[in-house]
C-alpha cells in the first residue's frame, strides 16, 4: 500500500489524490477512505472529493470540529473508533498531522479491529499528511477547500509568508494563532531553528490597509534576511529599521519582539521594540510579564538604544508573544477582553492537558466570540513551550504535541 501510493505521488496534483489514496489503501484491506482537512480557522472539516471539490454524495461534506467524532480525533490527535458495521468492520477517524501541524483527519474502514489494523492505518494517514503538504503549496483547490469567506490581498501576503502554525522537534513546542483569518493586514509572527537556538518573532505594522500587510512583509522579511547573515539581536531591530524607511520613508512603522531561545541552556534573550512585553507562564499555574526597556518602534527613527534583556527560563515554561489585537478586543459595550483574562484562559487550558494548538485554537474562539466575530484589529499569539535541555522523544513529548495515541 505505503509503496504503490509512494510511487505514484512523484506525479501525483492535489486533486488526485482521493482517488490515489482510496485505491491504494485497498491493498491492505482498507475501504471507504475520506480525506477531510481543516479550514483556516479550524472550525470546520471539509470533505476532499476524487474532483478537488466538496461533494455531499453519501458523505457529508463537511464536519464541525466541536461536538463530532472526527472534531474529537482532530482537537485532540488521537485515533477515535467510529461505528462498527453489520460485517464486523470496523470505521475510524485517523488525525493528520504534519510533524505536529494538524491538517484534518482520514476516515478509514478496516476489518479488523486489534493493534496491527491501527499501525496499518496510522502509516496511511502519516503518508498522506506529507502528500497533502507536498502538494497544497501549488494547488488552488487546496486554498479554495479551506476558506470559508473572500480573502483580502494583505492576509493573502501574511498566510504566504508564515511558518506552520505548529513546530514541535523534542526541544520546543511552538503554537501560532493569528485573525481575523481573512482580514489581518499588519500582524506577522515568525520562527526558526539554528542549532541550538529557537527564534521567535512578533510584529504589529501600523495601520490595517495593504500597505500595513507590506510594511509587516519587509520586517519579517529583513529579519529573516540579516539573521540569516549571523546578526545579533540588538542588531537586527536597527536592521529591520533601515529597510523600512529606505521604502516608506517616515510614513510606516512596526513595534515588535525579537527573541531568541536558547534550547541548552533555557535562557531567553529578547528585545522590545515599542511592543508589548512577553508572558511567561511557569508551573502553568502563575504567570509574569518579562520587563525590559523599549527601543523605539522600527520605522520611527528616533534614534532610542537599544537593550537587549534576559530571562532564565524552567523546563515547562510557556513563552508568549501576542498583539494588542488579543488584549484589547472590545464588546459592543465597550468591554476589553484583557491581558489577565488572556493568560488566566492558557493557564486553564494548559491545567486540562490540551495540547498547544487545540488551546490556542480555543482561546482564538473566545476572542472572537467576546468581540461578536469582528475584531477591529489583528490579534495575533505565538507561544512557546521549552521542554527542557534534553531532547525528548516522540512518546514523552506526545501529550504535549498532539501526536496520536490509540484511544480505547
Amino acid at each position: 500500500m505505503l509503496v504503490g501510493l509512494l510511487a505514484d505521488s512523484h506525479v501525483m496534483s492535489f486533486d488526485d489524490l482521493p482517488e490515489l489514496v482510496s485505491r491504494h489503501a485497498a491493498a491492505a484491506g482498507l475501504t471507504d477512505v475520506r480525506i477531510y482537512l481543516g479550514d483556516l480557522q479550524r472550525d470546520v472539516l471539509r470533505l476532499l472529493s476524487a474532483e478537488g471539490r466538496q461533494a455531499e454524495r453519501k458523505h457529508p461534506a463537511e464536519v464541525p470540529v466541536e461536538g463530532s467524532v472526527a472534531g474529537r480525533a482532530y482537537q485532540y490527535g488521537s485515533i477515535t473508533a467510529g461505528a462498527t458495521g453489520t460485517d464486523g468492520a470496523r470505521s475510524w477517524w485517523m488525525p493528520l498531522l504534519d510533524g505536529t501541524e494538524r491538517l484534518g483527519v482520514l476516515y478509514v474502514t478496516a476489518p479488523a479491529d486489534d493493534a496491527s489494523a491501527q499501525e496499518v492505518m496510522l502509516a496511511l494517514a502519516s503518508l498522506v499528511a506529507m502528500l497533502v503538504v507536498s502538494c497544497r503549496v501549488t494547488s488552488d483547490s487546496y486554498a479554495r477547500l479551506s476558506r470559508s469567506e473572500a480573502m483580502n490581498v494583505a492576509a493573502e501576503m501574511q498566510w504566504q509568508l508564515m511558518p506552520p502554525r505548529t513546530y514541535a522537534d523534542g526541544r520546543v513546542t511552538i503554537g501560532a494563532v493569528m485573525e481575523p483569518a481573512y482580514q489581518v493586514s499588519g500582524d506577522a509572527y515568525d520562527y526558526a531553528t539554528a542549532g541550538n537556538i529557537v527564534h521567535l518573532s512578533v510584529f504589529d505594522a501600523m495601520g490595517h490597509d495593504t500597505a500595513a500587510g507590506l510594511t509587516a512583509n519587509l520586517a519579517v522579511g529583513a529579519c529573516r534576511n540579516r539573521r540569516r547573515q549571523g546578526a545579533g539581536l540588538a542588531d537586527l531591530g536597527d536592521a529591520i529599521e533601515t529597510v523600512i524607511l529606505e521604502q516608506f520613508g517616515h510614513n510606516r512603522y512596526v513595534t515588535g519582539i525579537l527573541a531568541d531561545l536558547d534550547t541548552t541552556t533555557g535562557v531567553l534573550t529578547w528585545t522590545s521594540r515599542g511592543h508589548h512585553p512577553p508572558v511567561v507562564i511557569r508551573g502553568g499555574r502563575w504567570s509574569s510579564p518579562l520587563d525590559c526597556p523599549p527601543s523605539h518602534p522600527m520605522g520611527s527613527d528616533l534614534d532610542l538604544p537599544t537593550t537587549v534583556c534576559r530571562e532564565h527560563l524552567q523546563p515547562g515554561d510557556r513563552i508568549v508573544l501576542y498583539t494588542d489585537g488579543i488584549t484589547e478586543a472590545r464588546t459592543a459595550a465597550g468591554v476589553e477582553f484583557g491581558l489577565a483574562a488572556f493568560v488566566d484562559f492558557l493557564i486553564r487550558h494548559h491545567a486540562d492537558g490540551l495540547p498547544v494548538p487545540e488551546t490556542l485554537r480555543r482561546l482564538m474562539r473566545a476572542v472572537r466570540q467576546h468581540h461578536n466575530d469582528r475584531l477591529q484589529d489583528d490579534a495575533t499569539i505565538l507561544l512557546c513551550e521549552w521542554l527542557g535541555p534534553e531532547r525528548l522523544s516522540t512518546a514523552r513529548t506526545a501529550p504535549v504535541a498532539g501526536v496520536p495515541l490509540p484511544e480505547h
